[in-house]
Protein backbone atom coordinates (compact mmCIF):
# COMPACT_ATOMS: atom_id res chain seq x y z
CA UNK A 1 0.00 0.00 0.00
CA UNK A 2 1.55 3.49 -0.76
CA UNK A 3 1.11 6.65 0.97
CA UNK A 4 -1.21 8.74 -1.18
CA UNK A 5 0.18 11.94 0.14
CA UNK A 6 4.39 12.09 -0.33
CA UNK A 7 4.62 11.08 -4.33
CA UNK A 8 7.94 12.92 -4.70
CA UNK A 9 10.17 11.79 -7.26
CA UNK A 10 11.89 9.39 -7.39
CA UNK A 11 15.67 7.78 -8.12
CA UNK A 12 15.29 6.11 -11.52
CA UNK A 13 16.24 6.08 -14.94
CA UNK A 14 15.09 9.01 -16.36
CA UNK A 15 17.37 12.05 -15.91
CA UNK A 16 14.55 14.31 -15.11
CA UNK A 17 13.72 12.22 -12.15
CA UNK A 18 17.46 12.03 -11.23
CA UNK A 19 17.84 15.76 -11.10
CA UNK A 20 14.59 16.01 -8.54
CA UNK A 21 15.78 14.03 -6.23
CA UNK A 22 19.28 15.72 -6.35
CA UNK A 23 17.44 18.97 -6.11
CA UNK A 24 15.22 17.90 -2.80
CA UNK A 25 18.56 16.26 -1.33
CA UNK A 26 20.15 19.75 -1.34
CA UNK A 27 17.16 21.73 -0.43
CA UNK A 28 17.12 19.04 2.95
CA UNK A 29 20.91 19.96 3.39
CA UNK A 30 19.99 23.53 3.74
CA UNK A 31 17.07 22.77 6.31
CA UNK A 32 19.60 20.71 8.32
CA UNK A 33 22.18 23.24 8.55
CA UNK A 34 20.24 26.26 9.03
CA UNK A 35 17.70 23.90 11.67
CA UNK A 36 21.05 22.91 13.47
CA UNK A 37 23.11 26.34 13.40
CA UNK A 38 19.70 27.85 14.80
CA UNK A 39 20.54 25.77 18.09
CA UNK A 40 24.10 27.46 18.93
CA UNK A 41 24.84 30.24 16.58
CA UNK A 42 22.80 32.76 19.54
CA UNK A 43 25.12 31.71 22.58
CA UNK A 44 27.88 33.70 21.91
CA UNK A 45 26.17 36.88 20.37
CA UNK A 46 23.79 36.70 23.84
CA UNK A 47 26.41 39.53 25.48
CA UNK A 48 26.09 41.64 22.75
CA UNK A 49 22.11 41.46 22.77
CA UNK A 50 22.21 41.97 26.52
CA UNK A 51 24.38 45.10 25.60
CA UNK A 52 21.84 46.56 23.12
CA UNK A 53 18.07 45.39 24.22
CA UNK A 54 18.91 45.02 28.10
CA UNK A 55 16.76 42.32 29.87
CA UNK A 56 19.85 40.43 31.38
CA UNK A 57 17.01 38.69 33.85
CA UNK A 58 15.91 37.24 31.09
CA UNK A 59 18.86 35.85 28.74
CA UNK A 60 18.61 32.31 29.42
CA UNK A 61 14.90 32.40 27.68
CA UNK A 62 16.85 33.41 24.12
CA UNK A 63 18.31 29.95 23.89
CA UNK A 64 15.00 28.50 25.70
CA UNK A 65 11.97 29.90 23.79
CA UNK A 66 13.57 28.07 20.94
CA UNK A 67 14.39 24.92 22.65
CA UNK A 68 10.87 24.60 24.07
CA UNK A 69 8.86 25.58 21.01
CA UNK A 70 10.94 22.89 18.58
CA UNK A 71 11.14 20.00 21.31
CA UNK A 72 7.39 19.98 21.48
CA UNK A 73 6.00 20.80 18.09
CA UNK A 74 8.25 18.13 16.41
CA UNK A 75 6.36 15.20 17.12
CA UNK A 76 3.24 16.84 15.75
CA UNK A 77 5.22 17.72 12.50
CA UNK A 78 6.05 13.87 12.38
CA UNK A 79 2.44 13.06 12.54
CA UNK A 80 1.09 15.64 10.29
CA UNK A 81 3.08 14.30 7.67
CA UNK A 82 2.39 11.31 7.48
CA UNK A 83 -1.14 12.81 7.38
CA UNK A 84 -1.54 15.17 5.45
CA UNK A 85 1.76 15.06 3.31
CA UNK A 86 5.30 16.37 4.18
CA UNK A 87 5.44 18.83 1.00
CA UNK A 88 2.76 21.14 2.13
CA UNK A 89 3.54 20.87 5.94
CA UNK A 90 7.42 21.50 5.35
CA UNK A 91 6.09 24.53 3.39
CA UNK A 92 4.49 25.85 6.80
CA UNK A 93 7.19 24.83 8.46
CA UNK A 94 10.05 26.82 6.47
CA UNK A 95 7.64 30.09 6.69
CA UNK A 96 6.97 30.07 10.24
CA UNK A 97 10.51 29.76 10.69
CA UNK A 98 11.46 32.52 8.29
CA UNK A 99 9.21 34.49 9.59
CA UNK A 100 10.07 34.20 13.18
CA UNK A 101 14.14 34.79 11.60
CA UNK A 102 12.84 37.78 10.10
CA UNK A 103 11.20 38.99 13.75
CA UNK A 104 14.25 38.06 15.75
CA UNK A 105 16.31 40.28 13.32
CA UNK A 106 13.97 43.25 13.82
CA UNK A 107 13.29 43.06 17.74
CA UNK A 108 13.89 46.09 19.79
CA UNK A 109 13.29 44.51 23.04
CA UNK A 110 14.59 41.61 24.84
CA UNK A 111 10.50 39.86 25.47
CA UNK A 112 9.71 40.64 21.62
CA UNK A 113 13.17 39.00 21.10
CA UNK A 114 12.22 35.83 23.49
CA UNK A 115 8.41 35.56 21.69
CA UNK A 116 9.87 35.82 18.40
CA UNK A 117 12.42 32.73 19.13
CA UNK A 118 9.79 30.89 20.19
CA UNK A 119 7.85 31.18 16.93
CA UNK A 120 10.64 30.38 15.14
CA UNK A 121 11.23 27.21 17.46
CA UNK A 122 7.51 26.39 16.42
CA UNK A 123 8.95 26.08 12.70
CA UNK A 124 12.44 24.89 13.41
CA UNK A 125 10.85 22.32 14.99
CA UNK A 126 9.19 20.90 12.05
CA UNK A 127 12.71 21.08 9.87
CA UNK A 128 14.95 18.28 11.23
CA UNK A 129 12.21 16.00 11.35
CA UNK A 130 10.63 16.85 7.84
CA UNK A 131 13.75 17.17 6.44
CA UNK A 132 14.82 13.26 7.37
CA UNK A 133 11.93 12.26 6.48
CA UNK A 134 11.45 13.59 3.20
CA UNK A 135 14.65 11.31 2.67
CA UNK A 136 13.09 8.17 3.31
CA UNK A 137 10.19 9.29 0.35
CA UNK A 138 13.02 9.72 -2.41
CA UNK A 139 15.40 7.18 -1.66
CA UNK A 140 15.73 3.40 -1.02
CA UNK A 141 16.41 2.15 2.44
CA UNK A 142 20.01 0.85 1.42
CA UNK A 143 21.46 4.09 -0.49
CA UNK A 144 19.68 5.99 2.58
CA UNK A 145 22.03 5.43 5.00
CA UNK A 146 24.98 7.37 2.50
CA UNK A 147 22.77 10.69 2.78
CA UNK A 148 22.17 10.33 6.58
CA UNK A 149 25.97 9.79 6.86
CA UNK A 150 25.98 13.01 5.22
CA UNK A 151 23.59 15.04 7.26
CA UNK A 152 24.85 13.67 10.29
CA UNK A 153 28.29 15.44 9.65
CA UNK A 154 26.62 18.87 8.48
CA UNK A 155 24.91 18.82 12.24
CA UNK A 156 28.43 18.12 13.78
CA UNK A 157 30.12 20.74 11.44
CA UNK A 158 27.34 23.23 12.80
CA UNK A 159 27.81 22.13 16.44
CA UNK A 160 31.48 23.50 16.33
CA UNK A 161 30.37 26.29 13.28
CA UNK A 162 27.54 27.90 14.93
CA UNK A 163 29.67 29.73 17.94
CA UNK A 164 32.07 30.73 15.56
CA UNK A 165 29.54 32.00 12.82
CA UNK A 166 27.25 33.82 15.79
CA UNK A 167 30.68 35.56 17.01
CA UNK A 168 31.57 36.61 13.31
CA UNK A 169 28.34 38.14 12.40
CA UNK A 170 28.44 40.03 15.79
CA UNK A 171 31.55 41.52 15.30
CA UNK A 172 31.69 42.18 11.21
CA UNK A 173 27.82 42.71 11.07
CA UNK A 174 25.52 43.20 14.24
CA UNK A 175 23.84 40.28 16.22
CA UNK A 176 20.67 40.62 14.05
CA UNK A 177 22.21 38.94 11.27
CA UNK A 178 22.65 35.85 12.72
CA UNK A 179 18.85 35.80 12.40
CA UNK A 180 18.91 37.23 8.94
CA UNK A 181 21.54 35.10 7.23
CA UNK A 182 18.35 32.55 7.54
CA UNK A 183 15.95 34.09 4.62
CA UNK A 184 17.96 33.76 1.66
CA UNK A 185 18.79 29.89 2.48
CA UNK A 186 15.42 29.03 3.73
CA UNK A 187 13.75 30.99 0.21
CA UNK A 188 16.32 28.70 -1.63
CA UNK A 189 15.31 25.10 0.13
CA UNK A 190 11.63 26.12 0.09
CA UNK A 191 12.70 26.80 -4.25
CA UNK A 192 14.18 23.39 -4.70
CA UNK A 193 11.11 21.88 -2.44
CA UNK A 194 8.53 23.25 -4.80
CA UNK A 195 10.11 22.54 -7.89
CA UNK A 196 11.50 18.70 -6.70
CA UNK A 197 9.13 17.69 -4.38
CA UNK A 198 5.58 17.02 -6.21
CA UNK A 199 2.41 16.97 -4.68
CA UNK A 200 -0.21 14.46 -5.57
CA UNK A 201 -3.99 15.38 -5.19
CA UNK A 202 -5.50 12.97 -3.76
CA UNK A 203 -6.99 14.06 -0.77
CA UNK A 204 -7.64 11.20 2.61
CA UNK A 205 -9.96 12.31 5.41
CA UNK A 206 -8.23 11.52 9.26
CA UNK A 207 -8.94 12.14 12.95
CA UNK A 208 -6.73 14.20 14.33
CA UNK A 209 -5.35 13.01 18.05
CA UNK A 210 -6.20 16.72 19.59
CA UNK A 211 -6.10 15.28 23.31
CA UNK A 212 -3.07 13.16 22.63
CA UNK A 213 -1.48 16.70 21.54
CA UNK A 214 -2.55 18.96 24.46
CA UNK A 215 -1.01 15.70 26.63
CA UNK A 216 2.22 15.28 24.71
CA UNK A 217 2.95 19.27 24.37
CA UNK A 218 2.57 19.76 28.26
CA UNK A 219 4.31 16.65 29.02
CA UNK A 220 7.38 17.86 27.36
CA UNK A 221 6.88 21.04 27.68
CA UNK A 222 7.33 20.60 31.53
CA UNK A 223 10.36 18.66 30.88
CA UNK A 224 12.22 20.92 29.10
CA UNK A 225 11.35 24.04 31.39
CA UNK A 226 12.27 22.23 34.35
CA UNK A 227 15.97 20.90 33.36
CA UNK A 228 15.97 23.89 31.27
CA UNK A 229 15.40 26.47 34.09
CA UNK A 230 16.12 24.03 37.25
CA UNK A 231 19.31 24.70 39.10
CA UNK A 232 19.26 28.30 37.89
CA UNK A 233 16.66 30.54 37.53
CA UNK A 234 15.18 28.45 41.23
CA UNK A 235 16.19 25.41 43.33
CA UNK A 236 15.45 21.92 41.99
CA UNK A 237 13.48 21.90 45.82
CA UNK A 238 11.64 24.55 44.52
CA UNK A 239 7.83 24.60 43.98
CA UNK A 240 7.66 25.80 40.81
CA UNK A 241 10.32 22.81 39.84
CA UNK A 242 8.19 20.27 41.86
CA UNK A 243 5.10 21.51 39.81
CA UNK A 244 6.66 21.57 36.70
CA UNK A 245 7.91 17.37 37.40
CA UNK A 246 4.43 16.71 38.61
CA UNK A 247 3.08 18.11 35.66
CA UNK A 248 5.01 16.11 33.21
CA UNK A 249 4.32 12.99 35.15
CA UNK A 250 1.06 13.39 34.88
CA UNK A 251 0.67 14.56 31.01
CA UNK A 252 2.66 11.73 30.55
CA UNK A 253 0.46 9.13 32.56
CA UNK A 254 -2.25 10.45 30.58
CA UNK A 255 -1.16 10.84 27.05
CA UNK A 256 -0.51 7.30 27.12
CA UNK A 257 -3.91 6.33 28.31
CA UNK A 258 -5.64 8.33 25.13
CA UNK A 259 -2.62 7.06 22.75
CA UNK A 260 -4.77 3.40 23.56
CA UNK A 261 -8.18 4.31 22.45
CA UNK A 262 -7.08 7.32 19.64
CA UNK A 263 -7.78 6.00 16.40
CA UNK A 264 -5.05 7.77 14.79
CA UNK A 265 -2.68 8.55 17.75
CA UNK A 266 0.16 10.90 17.68
CA UNK A 267 2.70 7.77 18.73
CA UNK A 268 1.11 4.75 17.79
CA UNK A 269 1.89 2.30 20.92
CA UNK A 270 2.22 -0.92 18.95
CA UNK A 271 5.38 0.72 18.03
CA UNK A 272 7.41 0.25 20.98
CA UNK A 273 6.23 -3.49 20.32
CA UNK A 274 8.34 -3.06 17.07
CA UNK A 275 12.20 -4.09 18.21
CA UNK A 276 14.32 -1.76 16.09
CA UNK A 277 11.91 0.93 16.98
CA UNK A 278 12.11 0.86 20.80
CA UNK A 279 15.78 -0.20 20.95
CA UNK A 280 16.57 2.83 18.51
CA UNK A 281 14.71 4.97 20.49
CA UNK A 282 17.03 4.09 23.75
CA UNK A 283 19.85 4.16 22.01
CA UNK A 284 18.82 7.57 20.75
CA UNK A 285 17.95 8.64 23.95
CA UNK A 286 21.30 7.78 25.72
CA UNK A 287 23.43 8.76 23.13
CA UNK A 288 21.89 12.26 23.24
CA UNK A 289 22.36 12.39 27.21
CA UNK A 290 25.87 11.36 26.31
CA UNK A 291 27.02 13.95 24.01
CA UNK A 292 24.83 16.90 24.94
CA UNK A 293 24.93 16.19 28.60
CA UNK A 294 28.73 15.80 28.53
CA UNK A 295 29.97 18.19 26.17
CA UNK A 296 27.87 20.99 27.04
CA UNK A 297 30.78 21.54 30.22
CA UNK A 298 33.73 21.20 27.99
CA UNK A 299 34.35 24.57 26.76
CA UNK A 300 33.64 26.07 30.62
CA UNK A 301 36.89 23.86 31.34
CA UNK A 302 38.76 24.34 28.51
CA UNK A 303 38.45 28.21 29.22
CA UNK A 304 38.59 28.20 33.12
CA UNK A 305 41.38 25.33 33.62
CA UNK A 306 43.62 25.97 30.10
CA UNK A 307 43.09 29.25 29.58
CA UNK A 308 41.83 29.34 26.16
CA UNK A 309 39.62 31.89 24.98
CA UNK A 310 35.51 31.60 23.98
CA UNK A 311 36.89 31.45 19.96
CA UNK A 312 39.21 29.19 21.15
CA UNK A 313 37.41 26.64 23.29
CA UNK A 314 34.97 26.60 20.40
CA UNK A 315 37.67 25.59 17.95
CA UNK A 316 39.27 22.92 20.17
CA UNK A 317 36.00 21.18 19.56
CA UNK A 318 36.78 20.62 15.95
CA UNK A 319 38.02 17.23 16.61
CA UNK A 320 35.10 16.43 17.80
CA UNK A 321 33.46 17.55 14.29
CA UNK A 322 36.04 15.35 12.54
CA UNK A 323 35.07 12.17 14.31
CA UNK A 324 31.70 12.83 13.51
CA UNK A 325 32.59 13.83 9.78
CA UNK A 326 34.59 10.53 9.51
CA UNK A 327 32.79 7.72 10.88
CA UNK A 328 28.66 8.61 9.73
CA UNK A 329 30.73 8.93 5.98
CA UNK A 330 32.19 5.60 6.40
CA UNK A 331 28.74 4.43 8.47
CA UNK A 332 26.99 5.85 5.40
CA UNK A 333 28.68 4.31 2.91
CA UNK A 334 29.05 0.71 4.59
CA UNK A 335 25.24 0.39 4.77
CA UNK A 336 24.59 1.47 1.18
CA UNK A 337 27.28 -1.79 0.05
CA UNK A 338 25.87 -4.09 2.77
CA UNK A 339 22.83 -3.60 3.53
CA UNK A 340 23.24 -3.91 7.35
CA UNK A 341 24.14 -1.88 10.25
CA UNK A 342 23.38 -3.18 13.44
CA UNK A 343 27.08 -3.46 14.25
CA UNK A 344 27.86 0.24 13.90
CA UNK A 345 26.27 1.63 16.76
CA UNK A 346 28.07 -1.30 18.90
CA UNK A 347 31.81 -0.15 17.89
CA UNK A 348 30.94 3.18 17.83
CA UNK A 349 29.55 3.68 21.00
CA UNK A 350 32.24 1.60 22.26
CA UNK A 351 34.99 3.76 21.32
CA UNK A 352 32.61 6.65 22.76
CA UNK A 353 33.01 5.03 26.06
CA UNK A 354 36.75 4.95 25.88
CA UNK A 355 37.00 8.82 24.77
CA UNK A 356 34.51 9.44 27.82
CA UNK A 357 37.04 7.40 30.24
CA UNK A 358 39.81 9.43 29.32
CA UNK A 359 38.08 12.57 30.09
CA UNK A 360 37.28 11.42 33.12
CA UNK A 361 40.33 12.40 34.08
CA UNK A 362 40.35 15.61 33.48
CA UNK A 363 42.65 18.17 35.06
CA UNK A 364 45.02 21.48 33.89
CA UNK A 365 47.30 18.80 33.62
CA UNK A 366 46.02 16.51 30.92
CA UNK A 367 47.62 17.01 27.63
CA UNK A 368 45.71 19.03 25.01
CA UNK A 369 46.63 16.00 22.56
CA UNK A 370 45.07 13.79 24.61
CA UNK A 371 41.96 15.78 25.31
CA UNK A 372 41.24 16.26 21.23
CA UNK A 373 41.85 12.31 20.94
CA UNK A 374 39.24 11.51 23.52
CA UNK A 375 36.62 14.08 21.56
CA UNK A 376 37.46 12.37 18.44
CA UNK A 377 36.41 9.26 20.24
CA UNK A 378 33.54 10.56 21.35
CA UNK A 379 32.64 12.31 18.02
CA UNK A 380 33.34 8.97 15.94
CA UNK A 381 31.05 7.00 18.01
CA UNK A 382 27.59 9.30 17.54
CA UNK A 383 28.83 9.40 13.92
CA UNK A 384 28.45 5.56 13.74
CA UNK A 385 24.77 6.46 16.36
CA UNK A 386 23.07 9.35 14.30
CA UNK A 387 22.80 7.62 10.72
CA UNK A 388 22.20 4.12 11.54
CA UNK A 389 19.23 5.00 14.00
CA UNK A 390 17.09 7.25 11.55
CA UNK A 391 17.89 4.70 8.69
CA UNK A 392 16.79 1.70 10.80
CA UNK A 393 13.58 2.81 12.00
CA UNK A 394 12.86 3.92 8.68
CA UNK A 395 13.21 1.11 6.98
CA UNK A 396 11.34 -1.07 9.52
CA UNK A 397 7.91 0.86 10.27
CA UNK A 398 5.46 1.39 7.59
CA UNK A 399 5.87 3.94 4.82
CA UNK A 400 2.35 5.74 6.64
CA UNK A 401 4.47 5.70 9.88
CA UNK A 402 7.76 7.27 8.83
CA UNK A 403 7.43 10.68 9.70
CA UNK A 404 6.18 9.47 13.79
CA UNK A 405 8.96 6.94 14.17
CA UNK A 406 11.25 9.66 12.67
CA UNK A 407 10.25 12.50 15.04
CA UNK A 408 10.06 9.76 17.80
CA UNK A 409 13.59 9.25 17.55
CA UNK A 410 14.45 12.97 17.56
CA UNK A 411 11.91 13.63 20.67
CA UNK A 412 13.87 10.66 22.67
CA UNK A 413 17.76 12.67 21.64
CA UNK A 414 16.16 15.96 22.44
CA UNK A 415 15.09 15.16 25.91
CA UNK A 416 17.76 12.92 26.76
CA UNK A 417 19.91 15.66 26.16
CA UNK A 418 17.84 17.68 27.96
CA UNK A 419 17.94 16.02 31.25
CA UNK A 420 21.33 15.14 31.12
CA UNK A 421 22.68 18.74 30.74
CA UNK A 422 20.48 19.25 33.83
CA UNK A 423 21.47 16.65 36.20
CA UNK A 424 25.63 16.64 34.86
CA UNK A 425 25.13 20.65 35.57
CA UNK A 426 23.78 19.87 39.13
CA UNK A 427 26.21 17.42 40.00
CA UNK A 428 29.62 19.76 38.14
CA UNK A 429 28.28 22.83 40.35
CA UNK A 430 27.60 21.43 43.61
CA UNK A 431 31.18 19.60 43.69
CA UNK A 432 33.12 22.68 42.40
CA UNK A 433 31.22 24.57 45.29
CA UNK A 434 32.22 22.08 47.82
CA UNK A 435 35.98 22.45 45.85
CA UNK A 436 35.98 25.65 46.37
CA UNK A 437 34.76 26.42 50.15
CA UNK A 438 37.17 28.96 51.33
CA UNK A 439 39.07 30.46 48.28
CA UNK A 440 38.84 33.95 47.66
CA UNK A 441 37.94 35.11 44.46
CA UNK A 442 38.59 38.55 45.00
CA UNK A 443 35.69 40.39 43.85
CA UNK A 444 33.71 37.47 42.65
CA UNK A 445 30.44 37.02 44.03
CA UNK A 446 30.39 33.55 43.38
CA UNK A 447 31.52 30.51 41.36
CA UNK A 448 29.40 30.95 38.56
CA UNK A 449 30.57 34.15 37.76
CA UNK A 450 33.58 32.94 36.81
CA UNK A 451 34.88 33.77 33.03
CA UNK A 452 37.78 34.14 31.27
CA UNK A 453 37.57 37.60 31.65
CA UNK A 454 37.61 37.54 35.51
CA UNK A 455 39.73 34.81 36.01
CA UNK A 456 42.88 36.69 34.49
CA UNK A 457 42.96 39.19 37.16
CA UNK A 458 42.73 36.72 39.60
CA UNK A 459 46.70 35.55 41.76
CA UNK A 460 48.27 32.66 39.79
CA UNK A 461 47.68 30.87 42.12
CA UNK A 462 44.07 30.97 43.00
CA UNK A 463 43.92 30.84 38.90
CA UNK A 464 45.51 27.16 39.32
CA UNK A 465 43.38 26.44 42.00
CA UNK A 466 40.19 27.39 40.08
CA UNK A 467 41.67 25.31 36.85
CA UNK A 468 41.88 22.43 39.09
CA UNK A 469 38.85 22.15 41.07
CA UNK A 470 36.85 22.58 37.62
CA UNK A 471 38.61 19.76 36.02
CA UNK A 472 37.73 17.48 39.04
CA UNK A 473 34.63 18.39 39.25
CA UNK A 474 33.27 17.48 35.97
CA UNK A 475 35.55 13.61 36.26
CA UNK A 476 32.07 12.13 37.71
CA UNK A 477 30.00 13.89 35.08
CA UNK A 478 32.50 12.22 31.97
CA UNK A 479 32.64 8.96 34.18
CA UNK A 480 28.45 8.65 33.83
CA UNK A 481 28.50 9.91 30.33
CA UNK A 482 31.20 6.58 29.88
CA UNK A 483 28.48 4.73 31.60
CA UNK A 484 25.95 5.78 29.10
CA UNK A 485 27.64 5.24 26.38
CA UNK A 486 28.29 1.33 27.53
CA UNK A 487 24.29 1.40 28.03
CA UNK A 488 23.56 2.69 24.69
CA UNK A 489 26.44 -0.60 24.09
CA UNK A 490 24.32 -2.94 25.57
CA UNK A 491 20.87 -1.49 24.16
CA UNK A 492 22.49 -1.80 20.50
CA UNK A 493 23.34 -5.18 20.72
CA UNK A 494 19.60 -5.95 21.48
CA UNK A 495 18.91 -4.71 18.04
CA UNK A 496 17.52 -7.31 15.31
CA UNK A 497 18.48 -5.85 12.41
CA UNK A 498 16.20 -5.69 9.03
CA UNK A 499 18.37 -5.37 6.30
CA UNK A 500 17.96 -2.38 4.26
CA UNK A 501 16.45 -2.87 0.96
CA UNK A 502 17.52 -1.41 -2.35
CA UNK A 503 14.06 -0.73 -3.19
CA UNK A 504 11.64 1.49 -1.06
CA UNK A 505 9.67 -0.27 0.73
CA UNK A 506 5.99 0.26 1.84
CA UNK A 507 4.98 -2.58 4.33
CA UNK A 508 7.04 -3.09 7.57
CA UNK A 509 8.67 -6.58 7.85
CA UNK A 510 7.79 -9.60 10.11
CA UNK A 511 11.54 -9.49 11.16
CA UNK A 512 10.78 -6.21 12.31
CA UNK A 513 8.02 -5.97 14.58
CA UNK A 514 9.33 -9.51 16.42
Amino acid sequence: MTDPKNHPATASDDPEARSAVRLVIASVGVLLLLASLDQTIVSTALPTIVADLGGLEHLSWVVTAYILASTIVAPLYGKIGDLYGRRNTVFFAVTVFLLGSALCGMANSMTFLIAARALQGLGGGGLFVLALSIIADVIPPQERGKIQGVFAGVFGISSVAGPLLGGWFVDAFSWHWIFYVNLPFGLLALAGFFYGFKANPERVSHKIDYAGAVTLTLALGATVLVTSLGGREFAWTDPRALALITLSVAALAGFIAIERRAAEPIIPLDLFKMNVFWTTSLVSFVSGAMMFGSLTFMPAFLQLAKGASATGSGLQLIPMTIGILSTSTLSGRYMARTGRYRHLPVMGLSVAAVGMLILSRLSPDLPSVAIWAALIMVGAGMGTVFPVVTTAVQNAVPRTQIGTATAAGLMFRQVGGSIAVALFGAIFAARLGSLMVGVDLEGVASVAELGPQTLAHLPQETQAMVGQSVGHALQPVYLIAAGLAISGVLFSLLLKEVPLSAHRADEVRETAAS
